[in-house]
């Protein structure tokens, strides 16, 4: 028998746990979907209907969710759609990757879902509609992701009101959004967690609102046109963890100190404006897994608190400007697969500690002044499968020891002065996919074991000094598609032997010797996409040519084929073809002339350089480059030359062409970027008609025979920076509007009939960027006041002669050189490239008059001034001295006054001096580069002496007495004695 005290504590136990059984069968039980719920979900699956049918491009996860949805089917159970289990209304849908296709329109039954809470409809398409304003009604909203659905237009304003949201991503390439409406966002929606507009065009500066978002954990603005200076507190958010700014060239900012225990994950820069130096606070981002800092302006030393962020798994640093020793602490990172270090200026060698790195996967160190040996620290890094050193300076030879990491997937040497043979042990490499030693300087034969390497694609050996292989070894089993031996020393090769390699689509061995036989021609041959037979010493068009119809780029420059070009030849790639170079031949003309040449897609022609002598082809339509400079081409220029309107560098210069220059030219300027016609035989007038937008950089009209005035519509150029009118038959006043042109850097009208003052009171003293300004031979006259060069900022600055990469004018335009002729060291000088740092100013043979203005010595930079030939009067301004850039200087034939400035010794770049046949006086200035000047430099100058001249101080001081003697005679003004 249980005592009553028993009974009652199991009736306790026993109440307790049916009150539990029914507690917890009333909280699992499921509400059904509510019929208006069922009713709206259907409603949607029937707007987007017709777009489930036809399936997209498949990719995991991608399937249509609502095709599974059925009416007698409780919706609360429906894929992607989850429901309170309380109310049974909706609250969650989940239709991502879902194949809906179609426009979401403002009254979709979506907007009825008053209760959702969760909605993803990201990786849809709807066909580039807009996001309709109606999202603001479902002010329930936690999460909202429309990322990547091909959406449209504005982002609405009211999408602020969403004030519940903890994570927005409307990532995608078309939207837009409006800066005063991301300021709303950051300040309504209080409680952001994740906010992701990557791709989203905000063009607008960073609302400082943005620090206020305390719960923010991810902030995502990848490639959103932002500007201005992101603000530095967002990085010290307590709870932020991801930060991606990349892709925002234009966004300044610094980093802050960092906190200690950040809890900062990734920190992604790449592609910004950001700089400064990193803070050593560095090493306090103990969370840290990717830190992309690429392509941004950070400078200074790497802090040695780097090393201790021992969870980092990803760094790039790529293209800054980090100078000293790379930091030993890097090899501290142990879980680093990846370190990106190339195109800074570290200097020393690489840390051994880069050893100790063993999950290392992908390793970069690119142009990084490296030299020795190749760092014998990859040897431990047995994880490696990229492996990238171009671009540095290298002591030796390829390593053998690298053929032990047996993972390695792709190599790039190249650019890196190595010496040596390759070793046949690179076979060792089952997984070498690409191996690039290009530009070096390698020996010895090529293995033919290269050739037998299975998973081998991409070989790229040329311009080195290696020979062919002994014998090829299974060249026919080869994988490789794309081979490039150019430049080597191979003897005469049989190029039929590389028909063997049957997957073979890019071929360059350009510089090599070849035979190539007629035979054999048949559909074995392999259809190359590229095929660079340069300088190879071809006397004809190779027949293997005739079955190339799939050609994508063919260069066969630098040859000696000479006659027409035949007919067959236009069905050479007649459909893909894109890149055709015939350049520095023998070609006279085409044995069947066509209108238009047929290619359809070519984007360059080059047929400079031959000896072409009909009327000028006209490329295909779709041609962006063409050049047929250096022939022998006569006539005009027909006028179909105006249908090819997508021309943006059209270089026919260096011909016999006649006529006056087309007007449509003028018109082209929104597309074309270069138009050089110099040393032709054009008269008339220049076109009238370049237009606002355009996109002229280059205009070179020089040496023909062109009349009438410069045509004011060129003002309209604003991003003119080359003008060249030189040597025709011009007339008129100065240009002075050319001022307005913000990027003028060369201005040459030399030996024209232009006249009257280069100044005057309306002057705008522009010309910031003029680095050549040559009026010579012209009839110009007047005064040059003291203001006139001040801003001429481009001259003033030194840029120094250190640069051992010198930059060029035409970097910015692919294919082309431009030239120009200019007088240096009393020569006439052709520049084929421009460098960026060539200054130069020639007035001569004009009729100016007046002092040399002091001025001038501001010009720091110039390199050759030239005033020769004119009446220029008073003393040569001693400030000249401070012109220390300055190779070559010519006044002579003026009227100048006085002693030669003694700071002219300060000129020790002066290789060209010419003082002649003025009115100096006293002793020639003695040491420096004066000592290396010549008679020549310095006659007609009667009261010179001194070093070279022969005469001495004492006659020349009697000779210039005996002179004012004699005047005063004459004069009157003292009797005879």
């Amino acid at each position: 028998m249980f005592s009553m005290g028993k009974r009652n504590q199991y009736l306790t136990l026993y109440l307790a746990s049916c009150l539990f059984f029914i507690s917890h069968c009333q909280s699992t039980s499921k509400h059904h979907c509510l019929p208006d719920q069922s009713s709206a979900l259907l409603q949607l699956k029937q707007e987007f209907e017709e777009g489930m049918s036809s399936e997209p491009v498949y990719y995991p996860g991608n399937y249509p969710k609502m095709k599974s949805w059925k009416a007698k089917v409780d919706c609360c159970s429906w894929d992607g759609v989850t429901c309170n289990n309380k109310t049974g209304q909706v609250v969650g849908l989940n239709l991502g990757n879902s194949w809906m296709s179609g426009i979401l329109n403002p009254n979709s039954s979506l907007f009825m879902l008053h209760h959702l809470q969760k909605l993803n409809l990201s990786m849809n398409d709807f066909s580039f509609s807009s996001i309709p304003s109606s999202f603001s009604q479902l002010l329930r909203l936690t999460h909202l992701d429309l990322s990547y659905s091909n959406f449209d237009g504005n982002i609405p304003s009211k999408l602020s009101w969403l004030t519940n949201l903890i994570s927005l991503d409307l990532s995608n390439f078309n939207l837009h959004l409006r800066g005063k409406d991301l300021e709303a966002i950051s300040k309504n929606m209080t409680n952001m967690r994740e906010l992701h507009l990557d791709h989203v065009n905000i063009s607008s500066s960073v609302p400082q609102s943005l620090v206020n978002l305390s719960s923010l954990a991810s902030l995502s603005l990848s490639d959103c046109s932002l500007f201005g200076e992101f603000p530095k507190n967002v990085f010290l958010l307590p709870k932020l963890q991801v930060i991606v700014l990349s892709r925002n060239d234009l966004l300044i900012g610094f980093l802050p100190e960092f906190l200690s225990r950040s809890s900062l994950r990734v920190l992604d820069l790449y592609s910004t404006n950001f700089s400064g130096k990193l803070p050593n606070s560095f090493g306090n981002l103990e969370s840290l897994n990717l830190l992309d800092l690429h392509k941004a302006n950070f400078f200074g030393e790497l802090p040695n608190s780097i090393g201790n962020i021992e969870s980092l798994s990803f760094l790039n640093l790529d293209y800054n400007q980090f100078f000293g020793a790379i930091p030993s602490s890097i090899g501290n990172l142990s879980q680093l697969t990846s370190l990106s270090l190339s195109f800074n200026n570290f200097n020393g060698q690489a840390p051994s500690t880069l050893g100790n790195l063993a999950k290392l996967n992908f390793i970069s160190l690119e142009s990084i002044n490296l030299h020795g040996k190749i760092p014998s620290f990859l040897n431990n890094l047995t994880q490696l499968e990229y492996l990238y050193l171009s671009y540095n300076n290298f002591d030796g030879g390829f390593p053998t020891s690298l053929t032990n990491l047996t993972k390695l997937r792709e190599i790039y040497i190249s650019r890196c002065q190595l010496k040596g043979s390759i070793p046949s042990e690179i076979s060792r490499l089952p997984q070498l996919y690409t191996f690039d030693l290009s530009y070096n300087s390698l020996s010895g034969a090529i293995p033919s074991l290269l050739f037998t390497i299975p998973s081998l694609n991409k070989l790229s050996l040329n311009q080195n000094h290696l020979t062919a292989p002994l014998k090829f070894k299974n060249i026919s089993s080869s994988s490789l598609w794309v081979l490039s031996l150019g430049g080597n020393v191979l003897g005469k090769m049989e190029l039929k032997i590389f028909f063997e390699i049957k997957n073979l689509t890019y071929l360059d061995l350009s510089g090599t010797n070849l035979l190539i036989s007629k035979r054999n021609i048949n559909s074995t041959i392999p259809k190359f996409l590229r095929l660079w037979l340069s300088s190879c010493n071809l006397i004809e068009f190779p027949d293997f040519l005739r079955t190339q119809t799939s050609l994508l780029d063919l260069d066969l420059s630098n040859n000696k084929i000479e006659g027409k070009i035949p007919k067959w030849f236009w069905n050479v790639g007649k459909v893909a073809l894109q890149f055709l170079n015939l350049s520095y031949n023998h070609l006279s003309g085409f044995e069947q002339p066509l209108t238009v040449l047929p290619w359809q897609t070519l984007s360059l022609l080059d047929l400079s350089s031959n000896m072409l002598q009909e009327s000028l082809p006209i490329p295909p339509l779709s041609t962006n480059y063409f050049f047929a400079s250096k022939n022998n081409l006569t006539g005009r220029i027909p006028s179909m030359i105006c249908k090819v309107n997508s021309l943006k560098i059209l270089d026919i210069s260096d011909n016999q062409l006649i006529g006056e220059i087309p007007q449509c030219l003028g018109t082209f300027s929104s597309s074309l970027s270069i138009l050089n016609l110099k040393r032709n035989l054009f008269k008339g007038n220049l076109p009238e008609t370049f237009l606002e937008g355009s996109n002229l950089t280059s205009l070179d009209f020089s040496y023909n025979q062109i009349q009438g005035k410069i045509p004011r519509s060129l003002v309209k150029c604003r991003m003119l920076e080359v003008l060249n009118l030189g040597n025709n038959m011009m007339i008129g006043t100065f240009p002075f509007w050319l001022e307005s042109l913000p990027e003028l850097q060369i201005l040459i009208l030399r030996a024209n009939g232009f006249h009257g003052p280069i100044w005057g009171p309306h002057t705008m003293l522009g010309f910031s960027k003029l680095r050549v300004f040559d009026i010579s031979y012209n009839n110009f006259f007047g005064m040059l006041p003291l203001e006139y060069f001040e801003t001429w900022d481009a001259m003033q600055m030194v840029h120094g002669r250190g640069n051992s990469q010198p930059e060029y004018m035409e970097d910015q335009a692919p294919y082309y050189k431009d030239s120009i002729t200019v007088m240096n060291k009393g020569e006439e000088m052709v520049l084929v490239k421009i460098l960026i740092i060539f200054t130069s100013i020639d007035l001569s043979n004009n009729r100016f008059h007046g002092e040399i203005p002091d001025t001038m010595g501001k010009l720091k930079n110039l390199i050759v001034l030239n005033l020769s030939n004119n009446s220029f009067t008073g003393h040569i301004p001693s400030s000249l001295g401070n012109l220390t850039e300055l190779e070559s200087l010519d006044l002579s034939q003026n009227k100048l006054l006085g002693e030669i400035p003694h700071q002219l010794l300060s000129l020790t770049f002066l290789a060209y001096l010419n003082l002649s046949n003025n009115q100096l006086m006293g002793l020639i200035p003695q040491g420096g580069q004066f000592w290396t000047f010549d008679n020549s430099s310095f006659e007609g100058n009667l009261g010179l002496c001194g070093p070279p001249l022969s005469r001495n101080v004492d006659i020349v001081k009697l000779q210039l007495l005996n002179q004012a003697r004699s005047h005063l005679l004459e004069s009157g003004s003292i009797g005879n004695r």
